[in-house]
């Protein structure tokens, strides 16, 4: 770490302009919150692998910003050379760097990794002291990262309308109307699931997201595809150019930009469509439009090609694509419901198999009985880990029909490793179960027909009392978010409150947010709308998907976690205030809550109503993907709370 930290020194001193300052961001060229290993330049010079966070290295400083979730995991990673900053305790990293660097200072980037909000961000914070953004012409990282993994070339797939639930044709003319209606002749689409959800498409460059590494262009009248093209079978092509869609290589995304700068980006193949506004995929004749804006989403697009625009014709608003995606249509709806059916009859059957091998290998009471860990039955020869453990889950899911892989690194976590939020067991350092101590794990996978997400935390001994009233205070939560009714036009961060409000009556809370949406076969974190303490004025609305995950974490001592996934649907309520009409949550997610760490005397009426139908909901759906055995425990499991 030392030699790395000294190596990019060592190249800022001799940049022109000398570099005061260099900033190492966690995304890719497409912002993207997962990334593939070439990409995690972040995590190569700092030693931290959370998904989030950054890097500033200066002449004898290194510190890394990070949020809520990686707090405890930053702080056992980073090597005393690196000195934490905390997301929303900390001056931002803006902040700092315009109060601690000299006048004058001059800041790396690549801007190929830095959106244009961030760097527009920070350009504005220099302004007092003249500090300047400098743009390298190559990532300095990269020069020093001799051991950088080569890109990988994975084939670009094409996505069945029958997953997919709308053609390719319909979504590009969708676009081509957005792009009328703000006077924009093109739009630039980086994000990388917008691309895939644009072109029906989907791939495996980065693990556990099936995204390809591409950008994509939209104009009136034509729609370009760039990526490493030995990707792309004569099959994909063909599929592509049917839909009206150019293949280019990925690097000539760059110099096309620039093209679309002076509206002289013309395609090489004649797009369908072409004769009216209304044919095929929308497309309309240059001549019959004076619009000259180019669309591209600040958060998203990177500042190496905005800095090829004209900045007074560049529309700088979230992509169509982001609010497009999310509202997820029939089709997509019905494939996410399968799978979290499959997925939920996975997660029991896990259930099933470490509750048997708790008892047989630690002598643990097991998950419904109540009572002190039998030491004397412990086995001494055989033992079962985190990692382990996660992969008899990896193995159950990979049984059911349309899997693809998992869809995030499966948190499986004991005792105090369940107080890191986004913890991820590694083989050297994983901890061994222990039956006195609660379990939490957050997995999820990806169908062909939809991305799942799901946590439970149950304990295989004797939980204390402590253990149960915050189990409870957070079930408590989970349920009040998802039993809400509101009016159209609310946010998520109007309702995150009612998941925190059982955890703040013992003055307990967590330092994440509550939910976040779900990809159909694509990330598994997806937006644009969130239920957050972090405010972002993002209606919910009918038929998206959003995550219900409220916890609570005791560093050093344990973790709880309950996560389902929900569906925004339309409520039949018996009046109408305003005439707003009102929205509801569906729960798709199906597994049991372990009913020994519930103290249901601090359950109302309503939440144990709630709770045994919802149990029994578990039992009807999952039975026919359940055997005898399976069945008995799931009965069991689910068995009716009464105070």
């Amino acid at each position: 770490m030392a030699d790395t930290l000294s190596a990019l020194r060592s190249l800022m001193a001799s940049h022109s302009p000398p570099l005061d300052a260099l900033v190492v961001p966690s995304e890719d060229y497409h912002q993207s919150e997962y990334v593939s290993a070439r990409d995690k330049r972040r995590e190569f010079v700092s030693g931290f692998t959370g998904s989030a966070g950054l890097a500033l290295i200066t002449n004898n400083e290194a510190r890394l910003w990070t949020d809520g979730r990686y707090f405890l995991q930053a702080t056992q990673q980073l090597s005393d050379q690196w000195q934490l900053m905390r997301f929303g305790e900390d001056p931002a990293v803006d902040v700092w760097m315009a109060d601690n660097l000299p006048e004058g200072s001059a800041i790396g980037i690549d801007p190929w990794c830095v959106s244009i909000d961030t760097a527009q961000k920070w350009e504005r914070a220099f302004v007092k002291k003249q500090q300047k953004l400098v743009q390298t012409s190559t990532n300095l990282v990269d020069e020093v990262w001799k051991s950088q993994p080569p890109p990988e070339i994975n084939p670009v797939v094409i996505h069945p309308l029958e997953y997919a639930g709308r053609s390719v044709a319909d979504k590009l003319k969708d676009v081509r109307k957005k792009l009328v209606q703000v006077k924009a002749q093109s739009i630039i689409i980086s994000a990388l699931d917008e691309v895939c959800w644009l072109y029906n498409i989907r791939g495996t460059d980065i693990a556990y997201s099936p995204v390809v590494h591409a950008f994509a262009i939209v104009t009136l009248n034509s729609a370009f595809f760039y990526v490493d093209k030995r990707k792309v079978s004569s099959e994909v092509n063909s599929y592509l150019e049917t839909n009206g869609i150019e293949v280019r290589d990925y690097k000539a995304v760059s110099s096309d930009v620039s093209l679309l700068a002076f509206n002289e980006l013309k395609p090489s193949i004649q797009a369908k469509g072409t004769e009216t506004e209304t044919a095929g995929n929308g497309t309309i004749k240059a001549e019959e439009s004076n619009n000259d804006l180019i669309w591209a989403d600040p958060g998203y697009c990177c500042y190496a090609l905005y800095s090829r625009l004209n900045p007074d014709k560049v529309l700088l608003q979230q992509s169509p694509l982001a609010l497009a995606k999310a509202l997820k249509n029939p089709v997509e709806l019905e494939g996410l419901k399968n799978a979290h059916i499959r997925d939920g009859a996975a997660v029991v059957q896990y259930h099933v198999w470490l509750d048997k091998q708790m008892q047989e290998m630690y002598g643990a009471s097991g998950f419904f009985l109540e009572e002190e860990t039998d030491k004397k039955k412990h086995s001494k020869t055989a033992n079962l880990t985190e990692l382990t453990a996660s992969d008899k889950l990896e193995g159950f899911r990979a049984s059911k029909e349309n899997f693809r892989g998992l869809s995030f690194p499966t948190i499986s976590s004991v005792g105090p490793n369940a107080a890191i939020i986004h913890y991820s067991p590694e083989p050297e350092t994983c901890a061994e179960l222990d039956p006195d101590r609660i379990y939490l794990f957050d997995s999820g996978a990806q169908y062909l027909d939809g991305t799942t997400d799901i946590t439970r935390t149950v304990h295989f001994g004797k939980p204390s009392a402590h253990e149960k009233a915050c189990y409870t205070a957070v079930l408590k939560g989970h349920i009040a978010l998802g039993n809400a009714h509101f009016p159209n036009g609310t946010n998520g961060h109007a309702l995150d409150i009612l998941a925190r409000v059982p955890l703040w009556k013992y003055g307990l809370d967590y330092r994440h947010g509550t939910g976040h949406g779900i990809g159909s076969y694509l990330n598994v974190h997806e937006g644009p709308h969130i239920i957050s303490f972090r405010p972002r004025n993002v209606p919910l609305e009918d038929s998206m998907t959003v995550t219900d995950e409220p916890g609570y974490y005791e560093d050093g001592n344990f973790g709880i976690r309950l996560e389902n996934v929900l569906i925004i649907k339309k409520a039949y309520t018996k009046f109408n205030f305003g005439d707003k009409g009102y929205l509801q949550f569906e729960h798709i997610t199906w597994a049991p809550y372990q009913r020994k760490l519930i103290d249901a005397s601090l359950l109302t009426p309503e939440e144990l109503e709630w709770l045994n139908t919802y149990h029994s909901k578990c039992r009807s759906i999952l039975d026919s993907y359940l055997d005898e055995s399976e069945k008995a425990w799931l009965k069991k499991a689910t068995e009716p709370i009464s105070v």
